[in-house]
């Protein structure tokens, strides 16, 4: 894992944020078929999927040692497991009901609730522009959902709930990487998620995979430690502002890892409201990295 340590350059970033995307595009398609295909539990499936992770990740955790869980922060860590777990298991919930294309599409909502999040929880001052495109993110997300359809169903919210959660998860892991590597920050992640999702998944009626489910588990968990471990790079080597917009092609990736799979087809006003997501949420981005020059001056002039 240490390899990629000296790989800095934005480009890298970039590439790392689009091949976390294509990894969790994967991942979406084997709990899918292990949730919507097989009837298999979601909280089983998700507990089965970081179990398999945490699996892959043990030679690791075993060549380091004791040196690899190091950290100054525990409460953080603790706090975004936390978050992770309520997301993954409503995450793990949506895509047992929904297509892949509708649930990735609502996920990408997070950075919307992140703007709620500073507001309420912070104290910041969001601004009339900031307000503007999270209500335009959220328009896009109800053009999707068409809650006034009879199509509508209460399970398509559930995504909706795993972007709040982890949008929460995501500030924190920014933070932790600013003074912890990438290493623990993954590792700490699927260490504690497991016995936690083991509890929930107790609870619902566990489920031990079997056959082609087998096959499907360990597909996501081998992937879903890819596509942490490139997440987790990706906002070690550059600016979230930077390498943010690259995370939208998950957008087009889920759509077509899903067609190849189960032959989901989006329908017209999906691709309005997708589009109407991804607008908000980059001008979103675009906003920020025009603030945050500002925000160094003011924070040099207090310290002066």
């Amino acid at each position: 894992m240490t390899g990629l340590n000296g790989l800095r350059t934005p480009l890298m970033a970039a590439g790392l944020m689009v091949a976390a995307g294509a990894s969790f595009a994967a991942v979406n398609v084997a709990i899918q078929t292990a949730t919507m295909k097989l009837g298999m539990p979601s909280s089983s499936v998700v507990f089965w999927q970081y179990a398999a992770a945490l699996a892959c990740a043990l030679p690791w955790l075993v060549r380091r040692g004791l040196s690899g869980l190091a950290t100054k922060q525990p409460g953080l860590h603790l706090l975004r497991v936390a978050l992770a777990v309520a997301g993954v298991q409503l995450w793990g919930a949506g895509l047992a009901s929904v297509p892949i294309w509708q649930a990735i599409a609502l996920v990408m909502t997070s950075p919307f609730f992140v703007i709620i999040g500073a507001w309420l929880l912070l104290g910041e001052r969001i601004g009339f522009a900031r307000w503007a495109a999270t209500l335009l993110g959220f328009a896009g997300a109800m053009i999707i959902l068409e809650p006034w359809s009879d199509r509508f169903q209460l399970a398509a919210l559930l995504p909706l709930g795993a972007a709040a959660f982890w949008a929460g998860a995501s500030l924190l892991t920014k933070k932790l990487t600013a003074f912890e590597p990438a290493d623990t920050v993954t590792i700490y992640l699927l260490l504690l998620l497991t016995p936690v999702n083991f509890g929930l998944a107790l609870a619902e009626g566990f489920v031990i995979p079997q056959g082609i489910g087998i096959v499907a588990i360990a597909a996501a968990g081998v992937l879903t430690v890819a596509a942490n471990y490139c997440l987790t790079l990706a906002y070690s080597r550059s600016d979230a502002a930077f390498i943010q917009p690259f995370d939208h092609l998950k957008l087009p990736l889920n759509v077509f890892f899903g067609w190849l799979a189960f032959q989901y087809a989006p329908s017209g006003p999906f691709w309005l409201g997708a589009l109407t997501i991804v607008g908000a949420s980059l001008y979103v981005m675009h906003d920020e990295k025009g603030r945050a020059p500002k925000r160094q001056t003011d924070t040099e002039e207090a310290r002066a």
